[in-house]
């Protein structure tokens, strides 16, 4: 598995392929995962997870030096002198298949030792670059970065054997990008074993909050789980914090998480005079995530830019209901209005929905139940084989070219 995002880094491609990797681990696969090593300031950083450790790790990880990038302090790109500690470690490991799973420099040079070598090569479309590009390279016009982004994921659409699309609408864009290749459609998977429920750590970080927030006690808590970046429309969430406050006055809006759009982000809910409204604690374990989604009333996701939008399954599999902006992949996870309501990209529909779950609640129960049920089928015990199937659906391919090409 060949990723530029990897722990301590923090995003869904990160999640992504730690989970699989280590349930096909479970399976009795061989796994070695290829990525880059982090500086030691950003991994003291709020935006990296301090509890990953290499040497602890079920499979190989493999991490190449690099150097970091002027237009994104969170992310980083291959030391091209570096680049012989690739072909080493795969000649060591010796792969069956190789799966891409971004499209930077570890995706790009992946891709080329799969081609060079002709192993079997797998490419997992986890990001939209036409709709991320614009949001890091402000020099350039909207429409030659969406142009660009296009062409970047094409580059690894034509050269794979089998294409991953998260969700259907990810699909449906390789469709749209005029290739001519089925596409197997597997989320990222929620882990089974995810941190049982404790009331004394529960108290605990309620108790915390509290104290660093006094203004949310006694409130009714709308919850926001992620990256705290510009493309997932985070602000939109204080136009509805307004709307919903119309109907119960003592509401709160909670953001947990980091990123370069923060400070930006938090000087926006003051200008708006919400400052008493809203908070912002910064990023947290991912094992005292169940406590939040547990003391908040409705989980709010505005993204239409979110490939899955997996914490959305997160929180319903912990029953906390879900009132989320109906593009992308939110379509695909919530398919409806299950685990809570679809909204379109509209301020009083959304905070319309979200009213009806604070003032109900038996309609808050029923829709509690739904979502916890709904999220059952986002489980990576149940994913992974298929992944397992699109590998060897990658070797049958690249085999059936070779046999080919010997006969011609």
């Amino acid at each position: 598995m060949f990723t530029d995002a990897y722990f301590p880094r923090i995003n869904g491609v990160s999640v992504s392929v730690r989970s699989y990797a280590t349930e096909l681990t479970k399976l009795g696969h061989k796994v070695c995962v290829v990525c880059l090593e982090y500086s030691e300031q950003q991994q003291k950083n709020a935006l990296f997870d301090e509890k990953s450790n290499d040497e602890s790790s079920p499979f190989e990880i493999i991490r190449i030096p690099s150097s970091g990038l002027f237009f994104s302090k969170e992310d980083r790109m291959i030391r091209f002198d570096k680049l012989h500690r690739i072909n080493k470690a795969m000649k060591n490991f010796n792969p069956d298949v190789v799966h891409i799973n971004s499209e930077w420099t570890i995706g790009y040079f992946g891709a080329v030792y799969a081609h060079h070598r002709k192993i079997p090569f797998v490419f997992t479309f986890h990001t939209m670059w036409e709709d991320y590009l614009a949001n890091y390279v402000s020099f350039l016009p909207d429409a030659a970065l969406r142009k660009i982004g296009r062409n970047v994921v094409k580059f690894y659409l034509k050269r794979a054997d089998v294409i991953i699309a998260p969700t259907r609408r990810i699909s449906q864009v390789v469709e749209d990008y005029g290739i001519k290749k089925f596409t197997d459609i597997i989320p990222t998977g929620i882990p089974d074993d995810s941190e049982s429920f404790r009331f004394r750590r529960a108290l605990e970080i309620r108790n915390r909050l509290f104290k660093k927030f006094p203004h949310l006690r006694g409130k009714k808590i709308l919850l926001f789980v992620g990256r705290v970046v510009k493309e997932k429309n985070l602000a939109f969430l204080f136009d509805v914090l307004v709307e919903v406050q119309k109907r119960f006055p003592r509401t709160a809006l909670l953001f947990i998480g980091n990123g370069p759009y923060l400070e930006e982000l938090s000087s926006i809910a003051e200008k708006k005079g919400l400052s008493k409204s809203v908070a912002f604690p910064g990023y947290m374990k991912s094992d005292d995530l169940i406590y939040f989604y547990r003391l908040a009333q409705v989980f709010v996701f505005p993204s239409k830019t979110e490939t899955q939008g997996l914490v959305t399954v997160e929180a319903m599999l912990e029953g906390l209901p879900v009132v989320a902006i109906g593009e992308m992949g939110t379509l695909d996870v919530m398919q409806g209005d299950n685990g809570g309501y679809m909204v379109p990209d509209d301020v009083s529909v959304f905070a319309s929905s979200v009213i009806k779950l604070l003032e109900n609640q038996n309609l808050r129960k029923q829709k509690s139940k739904e979502a916890v049920k709904w999220g059952q089928q986002w489980r990576i015990s149940s994913l992974t084989p298929k992944l397992v199937e699109c590998y060897e659906k990658a070797v049958r391919i690249r085999n059936e070219r070779t046999n080919k090409t010997k006969r011609d």
